[in-house]
């Protein structure tokens, strides 16, 4: 995050991959030079031509959309030049050439794996947020049903009282907003949740509302919220560290009709398919499996009507969707947000207009490509309104609601004082996956000094 850059030595296996990187570079540049020595032209010409190659392959490899088939036709386009002018000497270098290619190809790969975050170097570095004390009260409101009853299977009331934490348990009409309320006008200081992305964003808005810190427990079935702050989600006992000596960042929150959500709200389809009794415990597959039939032959749109940022007018979608922070739009990155500071929300719009269309969208879904896909379009934004001729089916952090139109969905950048133990990992896949640039990056990664992130 911008205001809590965090450092990391990398591991001996990235160092090495970064020194095989820039010895890749540097054999394809002296060898290009004593290949052509006696042509400064020439040199110098197929120098640029390499190196086009070598930022379009690195442009294909790290980006997703419009921006990687660019790169990769840059780099195409340079290959064939090169191969076309070195053709029309026929010299003899032909196949020297073909080797620096390899070996250039090789060097970005190397490169690409070097420059990406480590779980195991994040775990044994420095969480990223100011240093705050242990809670004086801690108080963690759990939901002993989420996640297929996680909360019980790791024992956290035995585990809180063990810590000096006063756990209280969600029970059967009780109010969970009142709850989080009467445990911080109780005296708490630290107020926490044991449950599902929609139970967190539920107590976040009151620890928001107070300015009290929260803490997250990853006791829900998919636990996203957990994952993007870079929570381990398989170690639920281990967060309750973050009520010790901890790490704290602030992170944004975002609203729709005033109602708090921490991940993302889905319109249309992802609305209807929430509501299937399959999609808490399979969400992906379900999507999936669903997707294909509802897209079918004479699918209609639904009523959602919104204007995008070039200030084009769209009455319809099949598919949109709001979140809390733009997700990734490098390879691999598109199913988390890099940031939760941005003041950003990230909106996704998908219209398929017939069967063909169909398959090529679940396509692009299913291998987490959706920008490959003509009808999805993608932006941020600080707000975002959508109306309708009737209500409008959400699902609002997995849970299913109907609400009135308009929906007015508002960033409400760094709001919630969010707490992390010292062990966490601290940042999303989509962070660690973007990594640091260039080559100053690599000579860092090379001399096994620490790495600033920004993610």
């Amino acid at each position: 995050m911008t205001e809590h850059t965090a450092s990391q030595k990398p591991g001996a296996g990235r160092r090495l991959a970064a020194i095989a990187a820039l010895l890749l570079v540097l054999v394809v540049v002296v060898w290009t030079v004593l290949v052509v020595l006696d042509d400064p032209l020439r040199v110098a010409t197929q120098a640029v031509l390499l190196l086009v190659v070598g930022v379009g392959a690195w442009v294909a490899l790290t980006r997703t959309g419009g921006r990687r088939w660019v790169g990769l036709a840059v780099a195409a386009v340079a290959v064939v030049v090169i191969l076309v002018v070195q053709l029309s000497r026929d010299d003899g270098t032909t196949l020297s050439l073909l080797a620096r290619l390899v070996m250039l190809g090789a060097a970005v790969l190397l490169a690409r794996y070097a420059l990406t975050r480590d779980v195991r170097t994040l775990k044994q570095s420095e969480t990223p947020g100011k240093p705050v004390p242990a809670a004086r009260h801690g108080v963690l409101i759990m939901n002993l049903k989420s996640g297929g009853g996680k909360a019980e299977k790791f024992h956290l009331v035995d585990e809180c009282r063990a810590r000096g934490i006063e756990p209280v348990v969600l029970q059967r009409g009780d109010d969970m907003l009142q709850l989080a309320r009467d445990a911080i006008d109780g005296g708490a200081d630290v107020v926490g949740m044991a449950g599902g992305d929609g139970s967190q964003a539920l107590v976040a808005s009151i620890a928001a509302e107070r300015g009290v810190p929260m803490v997250v427990i990853p006791a829900g079935t998919r636990n996203h919220f957990a994952l993007d702050i870079g929570l381990d989600r398989d170690d639920v006992v281990g967060a309750l560290a973050a009520y010790g000596e901890a790490r704290e960042r602030t992170i944004d929150l975002a609203d729709v009709n005033g109602r708090i959500f921490v991940n993302n709200v889905s319109l249309g389809l992802y609305a209807t398919i929430v509501q299937s009794p399959e999609y808490r415990d399979a969400k992906r597959e379900t999507t999936l499996s669903a997707l294909p039939e509802m897209l079918g032959p004479g699918s209609e749109p639904f009523d959602l009507r919104f204007t995008t940022p070039d200030g084009v007018e769209h009455d319809g979608a099949h598919v949109l969707q709001v979140s809390n922070g733009p997700y990734g739009t490098t390879t691999g990155t598109t199913a988390s947000r890099p940031r939760l500071d941005t003041g950003q929300l990230g909106v996704f719009s998908l219209v398929v207009p017939d069967a063909v269309a169909a398959t090529r969208a679940v396509a692009a879904m299913a291998t987490a490509t959706p920008a490959l896909y003509e009808g999805y379009l993608t932006w941020a934004t600080p707000t975002f309104e959508v109306t309708s001729a009737s209500p409008i089916a959400v699902g609002l952090d997995g849970e299913s609601l109907e609400m009135d139109p308009p929906l007015v969905f508002t960033s409400r950048p760094g709001v919630l004082r969010l707490r992390l133990p010292l062990g966490a990992i601290g940042y999303s896949p989509a962070a660690r996956a973007t990594g640091v640039k260039g080559l100053l990056g690599l000579w860092r990664v090379v001399l096994g000094r620490p790495v600033h992130m920004d993610g």
